[in-house]
């Protein structure tokens, strides 16, 4: 039999039509599969881990239908001993059934720090040397002294402490600073619209101290608590406003961008909420 007669004939078109219905019939079969695969569509939200105990960690992650891994432990105050300190994806992030969650776990037992000797050193030294050793700068205490914005003596929870006592690591170290002879002010920042950080640090640059900062019923997770802005402060800001050094500064925290007044934005504001900057 010729060709043309073979692809004319009937045997060829029906093996044809037959190859072509198992062709589309394994397409539809894997398209069925990878779509169960992947669970396309099947999204869930990332419950918030942080605080939690590996037991209650567990119970929540089996009800949410995911796993979890820990990779890593840190010491923090923020949360318990043995509970987790963070996680990855964070809270809120949408992801598939049964993605494995990365932990980070709190120690049990904290890292102990030696104090460094702090004494005499110049405020933003012997901040920069607290922090690069694993502790945290409390509040600053000004007293009359030849110096200024020199450390006299370096407090850890209310008393005095020695450089090479051991603490933890995390723990706060306050300052008794010089303030000279005279009795020397200093102008009011304005702190409203700035995250926490940003906030201590510009009271910081200052010398004042942060008093009490009070979070709004907005902050409800662990992201809202990164996210918030100050909204207001007690002083006031106001060009002509001084306070004695080491003076403390309220702060009320919010996610709620209205809150901010109309004619105060900032730029880390700005970044997290499109809001633009206006200058004077």
């Amino acid at each position: 039999m010729s060709l043309k007669k073979f692809l004319l004939s009937r045997d060829f078109a029906k093996n044809l039509g037959l190859a072509a219905v198992i062709i589309v019939g394994l397409l539809i079969l894997l398209l069925i599969w990878m779509n169960i695969y992947t669970r396309h569509g099947q999204t869930r939200t990332v419950p918030d881990f942080q605080g939690l105990t590996m037991e209650q960690t567990a119970k929540l992650a089996k009800k949410s239908r995911l796993k979890y891994q820990l990779i890593d432990s840190v010491y923090t105050s923020a949360v318990g001993p043995g509970c987790i300190a963070g996680q990855n994806p964070p809270a809120g992030f949408k992801v598939k059934k049964w993605r494995k969650i990365n932990l980070t776990v709190n120690a049990i037992n904290p890292e102990m720090i030696a104090i460094p000797d702090l004494v005499g050193l110049p405020k933003r030294q012997a901040i920069a040397l607290i922090e690069s050793s694993g502790l945290e700068v409390g509040q600053r205490f000004y007293f009359p002294d030849l110096s200024v914005d020199f450390v006299l003596k370096q407090l850890y929870k209310g008393k005095e402490i020695k450089a090479g006592e051991s603490v933890r690591k995390g723990s706060v170290i306050d300052l008794v600073l010089g303030k000279g002879l005279s009795n020397e002010k200093t102008p009011v920042p304005n702190l409203v619209g700035m995250k926490l950080d940003n906030a201590k640090n510009e009271l910081l640059s200052s010398s004042l101290n942060l008093g009490t900062f009070i979070y709004d019923s907005t902050i409800v997770s662990a992201n809202d608590t990164t996210n918030a802005f100050v909204f207001k402060q007690n002083p006031e800001f106001n060009e002509s406003a001084r306070l004695q050094l080491g003076s403390a500064v309220y702060l009320w925290l919010t996610v709620d961008s209205t809150k901010l007044p109309i004619d105060s934005t900032r730029v880390s504001v700005k970044d997290s909420l499109g809001i633009k900057e206006k200058r004077k």
